[in-house]
């Protein structure tokens, strides 16, 4: 599933094209793909309306018109991309939008992505947590939350009410960096280690979003573009191979129902 970096961008590849442009049709193919609305809440709510900006909030790209805001949110193969046409001969598209004479297109193996439509961000807002790249992810912030919070840290960090953004790829890497296995619960983690945790979360994201994101197994954001942060994993997708930082073997291991990645010398609970 694309994380925090991959769709920061996908929104950043989109926003120049969209900007000050307004949506003349949409086109559906794959019906689930609105959530909350119909084809023709698009034609009295947002078409023709002009758009103001296209910004992330946590995983989801916000296309940001007047009055109305349409959260898109990629799930696990979600593609969404600007073309000056339609190839029809691909199969999994699930819709596509028109202005002037582009598209702006979704594109979807396993359908799960969704595409919302609300008055304001406030729906989002008051389910989704800090942003791990504001201003609002210090220090204080992040030993208070963590020490008030009896959980397994990696699923803490998967919950997207607590720090919005994260998932698998990062979590692993940012333990990993802050030598914390990733069943320690998180009020007993040493008060060092979380703030280093939280420097690891800021640089692994940072350095990701440098190289356009992740790209792993048969997922990239739009129909050209490769990230390369996947050559600067350091236990992601490494299990049996040596660690880095100390030679011993890195352990995958199911936890917070995910497949995780860890050194079990670096990382000792």
């Amino acid at each position: 599933m694309p994380e925090l970096p991959e769709v920061e961008t996908v929104t950043k590849s989109i926003k120049r094209h969209l900007i000050g442009e307004s949506f003349s049709s949409m086109t559906v193919h794959w019906k689930k793909t609105l959530h909350n609305f119909t084809p023709n809440d698009f034609n009295n709510k947002v078409k023709s309306r002009k758009v103001k900006d296209v910004y992330r909030r946590a995983k989801y790209i916000v296309i940001d018109l007047d009055e109305v805001i349409m959260p898109v949110h990629l799930r696990m193969t979600g593609k969404l991309y600007v073309s000056n046409l339609v190839d029809t001969t691909k199969k999994h598209i699930s819709l596509y939008l028109q202005f002037n004479d582009k598209y702006l297109i979704f594109e979807d193996t396993r359908k799960f992505g969704r595409f919302y439509l609300y008055e304001n961000m406030n729906f989002l807002n008051n389910k989704l947590g800090v942003e791990p790249l504001s201003s609002n992810f210090t220090e204080n912030w992040i030993l208070r939350n963590m020490k008030s919070r009896n959980r397994q840290i990696k699923q803490l960090l998967f919950d997207q009410s607590f720090i919005c953004g994260l998932g698998n790829i990062y979590i692993d890497e940012a333990l990993w960096m802050a030598k914390i296995h990733p069943l320690s619960i998180s009020s007993a983690i040493p008060s060092r280690k979380i703030i280093t945790l939280r420097k690891a979360i800021i640089k692994v994201l940072g350095d990701s979003i440098k190289l356009g994101g992740t790209t792993i197994r048969d997922y990239t954001y739009d129909f050209s573009y490769v990230g390369n942060y996947a050559l600067n994993l350091n236990v992601f997708g490494k299990q049996g191979g040596a660690c880095s930082r100390c030679n011993s073997i890195i352990l995958k291991d199911k936890i917070a129902q995910r497949g995780t990645h860890y050194c079990p010398e670096c990382q000792k609970i």
